[in-house]
């Protein structure tokens, strides 16, 4: 496959190129071994096939086959009020993509994931040579790698390609339905794959139930902005036999099965008491996202199976049994699931708001032409990766490829000053800065290179280079940095904290040669992959992990004072407020937002840093999160950026900050503290968001930094999410046949 390296670091690296690779002629064809009598039925004799990136998903793609028309056809379809015209599947590892020959003519292959588990979709690229077909099956697999991986396969090696080449199974198993009836591919909408029963209703015998309870479902309409009533159901938790720690949540109304929907932490679910009611999202293969609600006969049948959801949840990220958890932790995971949020209900107030909204969405334009006009947006290279906003000074620093930008702050705008470029190691060789820390009065700027993982780089801002390696161990790396107190950045202080996947230790750049203090050094034996590390104003530290969970500690080089169990989400970014009282933890579709002041027993009063929690008393954590229905109204995979306080000197938090896609959301602080989980504002962007954090002593102005600009917002300018500020234009986007999983 290294033939094509050349050509695909053409196709593939340009983010712009909505179609990554495009065989032109073929014919799709539906193949049923088992089927007597139409084993192989021809969905479209004339198509093209196209690898397209999933608009604002980043990492992943979407196999398309679309017909194509002889002149004169079309016109003849126009009057007609349904027509299928192209086929769109996500591209994974599930779809058993593979290539073959039909007659002579190359084949490209791969599993409906609708039907029985022998049917398979066909595309008979006719005329197509062995080297397209080629370098089609090598865009194929690195689509599958940067879904697996989520991150860019520009570096990945054949070999790293080849665990997502199909092999036939060694023996055959049993048979097993797919999940859903197929619908009008028009929308490009489907369920996935899951273990539906026939729509008789009967129990597929694979299938073990393990709750069974009464409610009603509801979809949400997004024209009209509720929950529209689908059916009386019976709603189970359901596993295949033998399939260890994979779930799906069905729903059997008395036609027959209406949904089938894996259970992840891409759902998003929120369980409300007061309504006795669970609210979840799907995405189906098209990439477009739906809405839906459960609500049950009585609050013991909710809490039944809120219970259950929440174990098998548990074990499908943990990948262990449930009888393992010791019982405080149970409770601990249990209650840490539990939002007290109504199902929503379009209300005038809501609807003022939109209308207010629409109305104002000339002037916001404007406003946003004149942020992202009039002033150069940096480095034309590349795209934007990284944001760290000054603490002494007035200026804002942006990531970019081997450059970085230096932006000034002014009233209601930032303004482009200059490009510290060509950023080079001690020996002159050029790297892209992993992540940047701001250093000693934004003097200096602590710098990763991932060519060098056991250094740091020194670079002065006033010489616009680098001037100093420091290295911290021959045989630890150092993975993330802090500063040595919340507001050390405001001073001369010199010394860091550092963090390797395992060990947590200090940094002091004066010590000739390795720059760790071995008395301030602590290294764990396991491989706990930690993967963030924050301070207080006082120095305390909290550290999060890959696996989940987060460690309280008073200082650095002893142990944890408490440790919160994992959920199970990897943690991706980690906050503390200034006093150390409140931790708020980002995973990719939810942040963690946990109170760790000691209520009772002997030590109440105290922090967690300071003091561990009593073994029946820990600190439970509420999970911030976005409405079910705002999701669907944004229609994109849901993947949060590192959340921020608002932070200065002398000033309470009264925000949170992070951003998904082209939206930048704040909660409102104080709101969040008293229980209203879901206040939080919203605004869109035209393009993709990287990173966004407050200005240091501002609670009002957000930098915002997107993938080609960086923007200052003030906070007032968000809007309370609705379909007009969430997905402005949206028009007539429901379409029942294409959403609902539905045998009636």
């Amino acid at each position: 496959m290294n033939i094509f390296r050349n050509l695909i670091g053409k196709v593939w690296q340009d983010p712009n190129a909505t179609e990554v690779v495009k065989i032109s002629t073929g014919q799709l064809h539906l193949v049923r071994p088992e089927n007597v009598r139409s084993s192989r039925e021809c969905i479209y004799n004339d198509a093209m096939a196209t690898i397209r990136r999933v608009p604002s998903v980043e990492h992943n793609f979407q196999l398309v086959i679309t017909r194509v028309y002889e002149e004169g056809d079309q016109e003849l379809l126009e009057d007609e009020e349904e027509t299928d015209e192209e086929r769109v599947f996500l591209i994974s590892e599930e779809l058993e993509f593979r290539t073959g020959q039909t007659e002579g003519e190359p084949t490209l292959l791969w599993r409906d994931l609708q039907g029985d588990v022998d049917e398979f979709y066909e595309f008979v690229a006719s005329g197509t040579n062995a080297p397209t077909k080629a370098f089609f099956e090598t865009c194929m697999y690195r689509a599958m790698y940067e879904r697996k991986y989520k991150k860019s396969a520009d570096n990945v090696r054949d070999d790293d390609l080849a665990e997502f080449m199909w092999r036939p199974p060694a023996t055959n198993g049993k048979k097993g339905k797919a999940a859903a009836k197929k619908v009008s591919a028009k929308d490009g909408t489907r369920s996935a794959q899951s273990p539906a029963s026939p729509s008789s209703g009967a129990l597929d015998s694979s299938l073990e139930v393990i709750i069974d309870e009464k409610a009603e479902l509801f979809l949400w309409d997004r024209d009209e902005g509720f929950f529209v009533r689908e059916a009386a159901v019976s709603a189970k938790i359901v596993q295949r036999k033998g399939a260890n720690f994979s779930f799906f949540l069905t729903a059997t109304s008395q036609e027959g099965q209406v949904l089938a929907h894996r259970i992840t932490s891409q759902m998003m679910q929120r369980w409300s008491p007061a309504t006795w009611s669970l609210t979840w999202n799907n995405v189906n293969e098209g990439g477009n996202q739906s809405s839906w609600c459960l609500r049950f006969e009585s609050h013991e049948s909710f809490e039944d199976f809120r219970a259950e959801f929440t174990k098998r949840a548990w074990e499908g990220l943990n990948l262990t049994s449930w009888d393992k958890v010791k019982g405080d932790e149970r409770a601990y995971v249990l209650n840490a699931n539990v939002e007290d949020v109504e199902m929503a209900v379009e209300t005038d107030e809501d609807e003022e708001e939109a209308v207010l909204d629409e109305l104002g969405d000339e002037d916001e334009d404007e406003e946003e032409e004149e942020e992202g006009t009039g002033q150069p947006a940096g480095p034309k290279e590349g795209r934007n990766s990284q944001l760290t906003v000054g603490y002494k000074g007035d200026r804002s620093y942006v990531v970019r490829g081997d450059k970085i930008g230096v932006f000034r702050h002014k009233p209601d705008e930032v303004e482009y000053v200059a490009s510290i470029a060509n950023i080079t190691d001690m020996k002159g060789k050029k790297f892209d800065p992993k992540n940047v820390m701001l250093h000693q009065q934004d003097s200096k700027m602590v710098v990763m290179n991932a060519g060098a993982p056991n250094s740091l780089f020194h670079l002065d801002l006033e010489r616009a280079k680098i001037v100093e390696e420091w290295k911290i161990h021959d045989d630890i790396t150092v993975d993330h940095v802090a500063p040595n107190t919340k507001f050390s950045q405001t001073t001369h202080e010199q010394t860091l904290v550092g963090a390797s996947h395992n060990a947590l230790f200090r940094i002091d750049p004066r010590m000739s040669g390795n720059k760790l203090v071995d008395s301030q050094y602590k290294q764990y034996a396991s491989k706990n992959k930690f993967s963030g590390v924050t301070t207080t104003a006082s120095g305390k530290l909290a550290v999060a992990s890959e696996k989940g969970d987060v460690r309280l500690y008073d200082t650095v080089g002893k142990i944890a004072k408490t440790a919160l169990m994992p959920l199970g989400d990897p943690i991706i970014g980690i906050d503390v407020s200034a006093d150390g009282r409140w931790i708020v933890a980002t995973t990719k579709t939810y942040l963690l937002l946990v109170d760790v002041l000691i209520g009772q027993g002997k030590y109440a009063g105290s922090l967690g840093f300071d003091r561990s929690f009593p073994a029946d008393a820990k600190p439970i954590p509420k999970r911030l999160q976005l409405r079910p229905e705002h999701v669907a109204y944004m229609n994109h995979n849901i993947s949060l950026t590192p959340a921020r306080f608002n932070v200065g000197e002398g000033q309470e938090e009264n925000a949170i900050v992070t951003s998904t896609g082209q939206y930048i959301i704040a909660w409102d602080f104080a709101k969040v503290k008293k229980g209203q989980m879901d206040k939080y504002e919203i605004k869109k962007y035209e393009d993709l968001v990287v990173q966004d954090s407050f200005r240091f002593g501002d609670d009002k102005e957000i930098i915002v930094a997107l993938q080609n600009n960086v923007l200052s917002v003030n906070k007032k300018s968000l809007r309370k999410p609705t379909r007009t500020s969430l997905a402005p234009g949206r028009r007539n986007t429901r379409s029942h046949s294409g959403i609902v999983n539905a045998p009636y």
